[in-house]
């Protein structure tokens, strides 16, 4: 099955964002005014964000996968040559 480009950004942002938002949104109301099933609720919404998470193939690999790397592989360093935090001096 293919998907857009558009219904595949809509989807990330849905699992990624949105769902764990909801969740954190409702444990906390759901807390505050003592509904019923809360803990089963919040766990049914951050499994199916983890789902559908799953399904599209989203990690945190996901991320850095594509990132620019110099070819001679020397450390990024700011305006004034000085290595960035985490580069490794000369």
């Amino acid at each position: 099955m293919r998907l857009s480009n558009k219904t595949y950004d809509f989807l990330k942002w849905f699992a990624l964002v949105a769902l764990p938002a909801f969740q954190v949104f409702w444990l906390t109301v759901g807390k505050v005014w003592n509904f019923p099933y809360l803990t089963e609720i919040g766990a049914t919404i951050g499994a199916t964000g983890l789902f559908i998470a799953a399904l599209l193939g989203l990690s945190s690999k996901s991320f850095t996968d594509g990132a620019a790397i110099h070819p001679d592989e020397t450390p990024l360093a700011d305006d004034w040559g000085e290595p960035l935090e985490g580069g490794e001096e000369d």
